[in-house]
């Protein structure tokens, strides 16, 4: 068993030959390193397990505070352990390598058995002082970059560590989300290579076997439109814009069809979804999850828009429904994510995601760019490139083979478009994709923790 030998094994491929002389590999794993720990979970079970912590995935390491790599191996763990790699990026910002937590899937995959790892990853308000002068290091791509040498250092290092890093699946929320998407999309893009090669990355794979994304915040430069196409029909009621509010609005919804039928994307009995059939293949998603919530014996509100006639839902109002979603959280304003110097706003989280080293934030958008007397330049353009899935799916990269896509079918923080074309891009290329509007959930994760791994269990196998 491999986690019994580690000490042999580590010792036996630490030395390299190199020109005759024998030299350190900086970033092989050091298995005698670690501490006993252990977790107690919720339902009274402590789990015992080593803990490698504080890893260091590349050899240029620019923010040590988020450049590291937690590895934790439950006692059961072998050669063959799926690792289950969690990010907690949120808001695009930046993260730190955790502990597991009972709360969430870490513990769980823990309890479950897998190895799990924890990466930190520099996000857009990282920063470092060089000759007393802050220097922002985490703007685009580099959190994408952090993740995707962590699984480079996990590859590199796959014959001295337990666990598989042939079946690593990757988790995460919300920006997380987007994170996790990413490794899934986008293995080997050679619009990463330079970049990774200069941070000192193992010279290996980031290709990952499968990818859970919860609420995915993606597709950013299109995420306006959608935004509004979807939610536009509120304009007048809950969301109450002003007069120059709805005129944004109403550009940005027009755009979106174009966008639709740019997508080739295709129904599962292969017939095209142009975007005259684009609102029915939406509301078909809010449909089946309301009939999984009744069938389950959830008690669906009557006057929300969800029409039920004989235990069978026939039909939704979704002007009506979508005016519930905004009661339980009120809805974002015209643009949702490229706001800088658009009526006033201030700059998104995105706005600074893709600004430069020295604290700036720009336009992303053509839309928005262009408003403001500006251009989205080819630089630019091919960090968002960089940052988006469906950019990836497209284009050259190894992706991952199986997907679990969840969105809350009342989450309002991006629109039910979004996650919806990323599934379906998928399913379109043949992938394993598991995809659901989550009924009454909003802008969360790690729920249904059971399904879940039922669901990784099966795909491992």
């Amino acid at each position: 068993m491999k986690n019994i030998c580690y000490s042999l094994l580590f010792a036996s491929s630490i030395l390299m030959a190199c020109s005759g002389n024998a030299t350190i590999d900086p970033l092989r794993f050091d298995s005698t390193k670690y501490t006993e720990q252990t977790l107690a979970m919720a339902d009274g079970q402590t789990i015992h397990f080593r803990a490698y912590e504080g890893l260091q995935y590349v050899t240029n390491v620019e923010d040590s505070t988020y450049q590291t790599l937690n590895v934790y191996v439950p006692a059961t763990a072998d050669e063959n352990t799926p690792i289950f790699l969690r990010t907690y990026v949120g808001g695009y910002m930046a993260a730190e390598a955790r502990k597991p937590s009972a709360k969430d899937a870490s513990g769980y995959a823990l309890q479950q058995g897998y190895v799990l790892c924890i990466a930190g990853s520099r996000g857009s308000n990282s920063a470092v002082e060089v000759d007393g002068k802050k220097f922002f290091t985490g703007r685009a791509p580099a959190g994408i970059l952090d993740l995707k040498a962590a699984v480079r250092y996990l590859r590199h290092n796959d014959k001295v560590m337990a666990g598989s890093a042939e079946r690593i699946i990757t988790d995460g929320t919300s920006a997380g989300g987007a994170m996790s998407s990413l490794l899934g999309s986008s293995g080997n893009s050679p619009l990463f290579e330079q970049p990774l090669k200069s941070m000192g990355a193992a010279d290996e794979s980031d290709a990952v076997f499968a990818s859970v994304c919860f609420c995915p915040i993606v597709d950013l430069e299109h995420a306006d439109m959608a935004y509004e196409w979807l939610y536009g029909c509120t304009n007048d009621g809950i969301r109450a814009l002003s007069a120059e509010q709805r005129v944004v609005s109403q550009e940005l919804a027009a755009a979106f069809p174009e966008y639709i039928n740019s997508l080739n994307l295709k129904a599962k009995d292969g017939s095209a979804i142009t975007a005259d059939k684009y609102a029915d293949y939406v509301k078909q998603y809010i449909v089946t999850s309301a009939q999984s919530a009744l069938d389950s014996g959830v008690e669906i509100p009557a006057n929300i828009g969800i029409r039920i006639q004989g235990g069978k839902v026939t039909d939704i109002d979704m002007p009506k429904y979508l005016s519930y979603v905004a009661s339980t959280r009120a809805l974002k304003t015209p643009p949702s994510f490229d706001s800088q110097g658009m009526l006033g706003n201030r700059p998104s989280p995105e706005n600074m995601l893709f600004g430069n080293s020295e604290g700036s934030t720009v336009n992303f958008t053509v839309y928005c760019a262009q408003k403001n007397g500006g251009a989205v330049d080819e630089a630019l353009q091919s960090r968002i490139n960089m940052m988006n899935p469906m950019y990836h799916l497209s284009n050259t990269s190894d992706k991952a083979q199986h997907w679990y896509v969840r969105h809350g079918a009342r989450d309002r923080d991006t629109a039910f478009s979004v996650p919806v074309n990323l599934a379906t891009k998928l399913q379109n290329g043949g992938y394993d994709v598991n995809f659901a509007l989550a009924w009454d959930r909003g802008h969360e994760g790690d729920y249904d923790l059971e399904e879940l791994f039922e669901w990784i269990a099966t795909v491992v196998k």
